[in-house]
């Protein structure tokens, strides 16, 4: 056994990278991009994320809570439109000026008035105006329409198709209002699918909008775990809870500081890769709550102290994902509150 080293897990947030998708996002979109900062901007930060993408010509932002959306007012300003996804009370917002999305007829009513955006269910059966009740908002001038794709991931599936004609067609009853159609994945499904407004959330974070091609983004996150220990066993040896992982060959075991308590998943216990100076390093065991196991081997040169690479380069989110038997949404939104959170400025 060599020695202990005890620092944080780091997790860094390339806003220049956050930034520069935006962009790229509304370069294909040909039209304006909004910013999905919800769930603390996908696990990395509404605040500082929503700073930067302000600062480089942001103007409408939308999170899901009312909480989400006065915290972001308190950091934006009033200058921002902030749209609250689920909607809220009237009144609730109290000065801050929100703006609800307004998921039914009740919600018209009740902010009668008042300016929101008005959600069509098209064909994701989730929130929304349905169909039959579309005519009774005649009369209705709202800030946006606004629909939800439900297989935008599938660019080949009819229901892309159909829930656009829908929302053309809802469209004609309120001449004049903008709309607002495609998120992430819905901006690379072409011109029948562009809008007054795009509403891009995991692209912005470098997910990849559209799985099986190469990733059009750049990468945001990456996450660095201290090696706390570094152990040598014998072949024959298990490793970690319920001796899922035995040594075939002595070897050496790097004991990371990040577990499931982390949002780095359990499932991923005998199936991830993490990297270190460009080499892969196998997890071995289970991930325990604080603590992960990886066989480093291979790599004499490692010693408590250095870090391991968890997602980054070689294990982006959306591979973690994968071999977590998940999205790579999920692990960005689980990461957890006790890394030691790195800015690079935009």
């Amino acid at each position: 056994m060599t020695g202990v080293a005890a620092i944080d897990a780091i997790l860094s947030i390339d806003l220049g990278a956050v930034v520069a998708n935006w962009r790229r996002l509304g370069a294909v979109h040909g039209a304006p991009c909004a910013a999905v900062v919800k769930a603390d901007g996908y696990g990395l930060g509404a605040a500082p994320v929503g700073r930067a993408l302000q600062a480089a010509g942001c103007r409408h932002f939308f999170v899901a809570h009312l909480a989400e959306g006065l915290a972001l007012r308190a950091a934006l300003g009033p200058d921002a439109m902030v749209a609250v996804l689920n909607g809220f009370p009237a009144g609730a917002d109290g000065a801050a000026g929100l703006t609800p999305v307004l998921n039914g007829l009740a919600d018209v009513a009740a902010h009668q008035g008042r300016p929101g955006i008005v959600q069509l269910d098209t064909g994701m059966a989730r929130l929304g105006v349905p169909p039959e009740e579309w005519s009774q908002l005649a009369g209705q001038a709202p800030l946006f329409l606004m629909t939800h794709l439900a297989v935008a991931d599938q660019p080949d599936h009819a229901l892309n198709a159909m829930q656009a004609g829908r929302f053309a067609a809802a469209r004609a009853l309120f001449p004049g209002v903008p709309a607002s159609l495609a998120a992430s994945s819905g901006i690379f499904l072409g011109p029948d699918f562009a809008s007054d407004l795009a509403r891009p959330g995991a692209a912005l974070y470098g997910i990849n909008p559209t799985p099986g091609l190469p990733n059009p983004m750049r990468q945001v996150v990456r996450l660095e775990a201290p090696v706390l220990q570094v152990r040598e066993i014998a072949a024959g040896a298990p490793v970690g809870y319920g001796a899922t992982w035995v040594a075939e060959r002595p070897s050496r075991v790097a004991t990371v500081a990040a577990g499931y308590a982390d949002g780095y998943p359990r499932a991923l216990s005998g199936r991830a890769i993490a990297s270190f100076q460009g080499q892969p390093v196998p997890l071995i065991g289970r991930v325990s709550m604080d603590l992960t196991t990886f066989d480093v081997t291979d790599l004499p040169g490692l010693r408590p102290g250095d870090a391991l690479t968890l997602i980054g380069p070689g294990c982006t989110p959306d591979e973690v994902a994968e071999r977590a038997g998940t999205i790579g949404y999920e692990i960005l939104t689980s990461l957890g509150a006790r890394y030691r959170r790195q800015y690079q400025p935009a």
